[in-house]
């Protein structure tokens, strides 16, 4: 199909080639569409005078007519796009009912995004009616991604929001992922603050974990049209994921909420979790502390001195382990880090952002004597946890650094970069991907041609092929990646 641009010679036969499919439409039960309502031959006429109305032809009959170019309703800036930094649109694209159903709505994209390539465009972003079927089945057989939905004043129910790269170098925007939830009785010491304090829709309470950008299987973080991250990374590959796009995704982030003190636990390194865990992950993290009420401590290694005799008869003792545990005082701001092997506990009350490999492989040595309502503990591995226990271990947290940008890590599997805003300020360079988060204040987050307001507790997967990112306002952010 070849667009050309119309003339105002071809004004009265596309108004009934607009009302005609108006028509139809209503017919076919779908009421995007009302002629005079909209579209009407005002819109058409301002097209034409912008020099932005296209038409198709068949000999000497119309057969398409369309709107192309830069201009978007205010309410696309909220959409969680993927592509492109200098997006192009098409706005009431019609095809004569009697030649539909012959692939010309296929056509007529593709000579719609051949426009907008000349026109420097590096990506299509569109809209249609929850109702519209038929144009919903098209643009996802053409490979479109469905990016979101908006709601415009004339309807009371949500469009469908799609879009599609122009080139193969079409940047790659960050996504606001949603979170999967950890809770009830997989997380008996949460409460409620993901709710309260960040706004998460929680199921139940308590609540312990917010799965922000995840891989964990049947804990999947997901875009705003629910596809999961590892789908993402399938269909978009090393652009998105750099070199992870074929391999195991290797890092896992979180909020906690530690209503009650978590269990005594330690985590094994990738050699003995790939020997004894069906070849899963170690897994090495660190929290960032959110919040924490005067005087918080938590457990961090075990005490200088102790044996691993001593450590097996005081956990097969129970209680007598807590006599063991190296406890450290923490305040928000605080970095601790996690390495394999360390023995660790959060405190009751504390709050915070946790990254870590993406593994799910948690050894217990103690749970505070804890039981359910029915008088059951909590499975200990006691064993397993010995087996990997650094008694050596003897970090302290870090404190919260005084300066705009800080890489408070730089270890093996991750880096983490604090960020503290006060105008503008430009986010590290991207290493395969990222995962940014709105710690606190007022942020917007902005690139070339674009820009998204952030609010407080979200986190954005920031793909490889993202353009350079700035951060305006005030507040603080924090961002990991892996090495």
């Amino acid at each position: 199909m070849l667009f050309t641009k119309a003339a105002q010679s071809d004004f009265r036969a596309v108004c009934a080639l607009y009302e005609s499919v108006c028509s139809a439409m209503q017919a076919a039960g779908n009421d995007q569409w009302r002629w005079g309502e909209y579209p009407n031959e005002a819109m058409l006429q301002g097209s034409l005078d912008a020099g932005t109305l296209y038409i198709a032809r068949e000999n000497d009959t119309l057969l398409c007519a369309v709107t192309i170019d830069t201009q978007f309703d205010p309410e696309y800036a909220d959409v969680n796009w993927l592509f492109g930094v200098k997006p192009g649109a098409f706005h009431r694209l019609a095809i004569a009912p009697d030649a539909q159903g012959k692939g010309l709505g296929a056509q007529a994209v593709e000579a719609v995004c051949d426009v907008l390539r000349t026109q420097g465009c590096d990506c299509l972003r569109i809209d249609t009616y929850c109702e519209n079927a038929a144009a919903q089945k098209l643009y996802t057989r053409i490979g479109m991604r469905k990016a979101g939905e908006v709601k415009f004043w004339h309807r009371e129910r949500p469009f469908f929001c799609y879009e599609l790269p122009l080139t193969a170098e079409t940047p790659l925007l960050p996504l606001t992922m949603h979170p999967a939830f950890r809770g009830g009785k997989l997380t008996p010491w949460g409460g409620e603050k993901l709710r309260t304090v960040y706004g998460k829709p929680i199921a139940e309470v308590p609540t312990g974990e917010s799965l922000e950008v995840s891989c964990i299987p049947g804990l999947e973080s997901v875009d705003d049209a629910g596809m999961k991250l590892p789908d993402l990374i399938a269909k978009y590959g090393v652009r998105f994921a750099g070199k992870y796009a074929d391999k195991t995704f290797p890092l896992l982030l979180k909020f906690i909420d530690a209503a009650e003190s978590l269990s005594v636990q330690v985590h094994p390194d990738d050699s003995y979790a790939n020997a004894n865990e069906n070849g899963k992950l170690g897994k090495t993290e660190a929290w960032l502390i959110l919040d924490a009420p005067a005087g918080s401590q938590l457990v961090y290694g075990i005490k200088a001195g102790t044996n691993l005799a001593e450590l097996r008869a005081a956990c097969e003792a129970g209680a007598a382990v807590e006599g063991l545990l190296r406890k450290v005082d923490v305040k928000p701001g605080d970095v601790c880090f996690i390495p394999a092997g360390c023995v660790h506990a959060i405190g009751a009350g504390i709050m915070l952002y946790e990254i870590q490999q993406s593994s799910d492989v948690t050894y217990r040595f103690y749970d505070w004597d804890r039981v359910d309502k029915n008088g059951n503990r909590r499975e200990l591995h006691i064993d397993k946890a010995l087996d990997v226990t650094d008694l050596d271990f003897t970090l302290d947290p870090i404190p919260a650094p005084d300066a705009p940008v800080a890489r408070v890590l730089d270890e093996t599997y991750f880096t983490l970069d604090l960020m503290k805003v006060d105008g503008e300020l430009a986010v590290p360079a991207i290493n395969h991907f990222g995962m940014l988060t709105v710690l606190e204040g007022d942020l917007t987050l902005c690139w070339q041609g674009g820009k998204r307001k952030l609010t407080r507790g979200e986190s954005l997967y920031v793909p490889a092929a993202a353009p350079a990112l700035t951060l305006q306002g005030a507040g603080r952010a924090a961002l990991s990646m892996p090495r």
